[in-house]
């Protein structure tokens, strides 16, 4: 009514109330007597601390089991709980005052703001302190469950075994196992389609032989197809083998690679509009071409002095051991050329030798 000149007034001192039980309603001293829009109720009794210090202004008359309940929340060092609590709407039952025409009631009581609402670090009150609180066995051990294979999945999204770790199976896709391996997809598909209409029956085999792995995809036209499969033929006997029936858990089928025919083409480059062909003049002659000479390798390639004392050491050595082979050979030849001369020669003075001369 004041503006913001009357935000705070005095203490009263009188009538004198003592905070005596629990329920007093007391306006906080803000300070050198002053008291504002603050205030608290007690939640015991004999306080007697809070005396000639706060003015009390009011008393909880109806709703005590809700100051119990505030009063076994657990609290932190700076006694504030650990739980949000607030007060959602309020009734007075006797206002002993008359009104004021100055005063203006608001419709409705302020929404509370975005941090307080969002950036606290208290529970929240619709919020449980216990999770499992009220829950089964069987609904705790589901919900591990859940939660360990959400953990799983989002774990092959990293190593990239998985696209989205949300990702779930066709619903459309029967698995089957413990086959025969000489039944083959024909067989298959020709028991199965009694339950509906079947888009592919695919035994998996051995890639190098080619050998029955015992275990099949069916894929049905619609879910409720598959389902009635996986009622009526688990355990079924086909081919002297019963087999086991259950819903396919793989994503595979989810990345299936289309054929070529199915393909969209890419389109195609736009060409730029033809010219017209130039028409070549009698009297224009057409230069003649120039040849261009390849750059030679060993120009363009630099040379490596520091290799230059090894590759003449090489090139010596190579010399040398031709010229000490060539020498070994002349020496054979010479040796081989005496040793004829010498034959001759001893032929030559031999004594028939020199009767046939004679």
């Amino acid at each position: 009514m004041y503006g913001e000149q009357g935000r705070y007034f005095e203490r009263e001192d009188l009538p004198k109330m003592r905070h005596t039980r629990m329920g007093i309603v007391s306006f906080v001293n803000n300070g050198d007597n002053m008291l504002g829009s603050q205030f608290f109720i007690t939640l015991g009794e004999n306080l007697d601390y809070l005396d000639d210090q706060h003015t009390i202004f009011g008393q909880v008359t109806e709703g005590l089991e809700t100051l119990e309940k505030l009063n076994e929340q657990l609290a932190d060092t700076n006694n504030r709980p650990f739980k949000d609590i607030r007060i959602s709407h309020t009734i007075v039952l006797d206002d002993p005052f008359d009104e004021d025409a100055r005063i203006s009631f608001p419709p409705r009581s302020p929404s509370p703001t975005y941090e307080m609402l969002v950036k606290t670090d208290q529970i929240a009150l619709d919020e449980k302190e216990d999770e499992d609180e009220g829950k089964t066995a069987e609904e705790i051990a589901e919900e591990l469950q859940q939660r360990e294979m959400a953990e799983q999945a989002q774990i092959l999204e990293m190593v990239g075994d998985l696209k989205d770790a949300d990702e779930v199976p066709p619903e459309n896709v029967l698995f089957v196992c413990k086959l025969n391996p000489v039944t083959t997809d024909e067989d298959l598909e020709i028991i199965f389609s009694r339950f509906g209409k079947i888009n592919n029956c695919e035994i998996v085999r051995d890639r190098r032989s080619g050998d029955s792995l015992q275990y099949a995809f069916i894929e049905f036209d619609n879910a409720k197809s598959c389902e009635q499969a996986f009622f009526k033929m688990d355990n079924v006997l086909i081919d002297d083998r019963r087999i086991h029936v259950d819903f396919s858990q793989s994503v595979s089928q989810n990345y299936k690679y289309k054929p070529k025919s199915q393909q969209q083409e890419a389109p195609k480059r736009r060409q730029s509009p033809q010219r017209r062909p130039e028409v070549k003049r009698s009297h224009q002659r057409s230069p003649s071409p120039r040849r261009r000479r390849s750059p030679s390798p060993k120009k363009d390639k630099k040379r490596d002095y520091r290799r230059e004392p090894a590759r003449r050491r090489r090139s010596s050595d190579n010399h040398r051991d031709r010229d000490r082979s060539y020498r070994d050979n002349n020496r054979d030849r010479r040796d081989n050329h005496r040793d004829s001369d010498r034959d001759r020669r001893r032929h030559d003075r031999s004594p028939d030798r020199r009767r046939d001369r004679r």
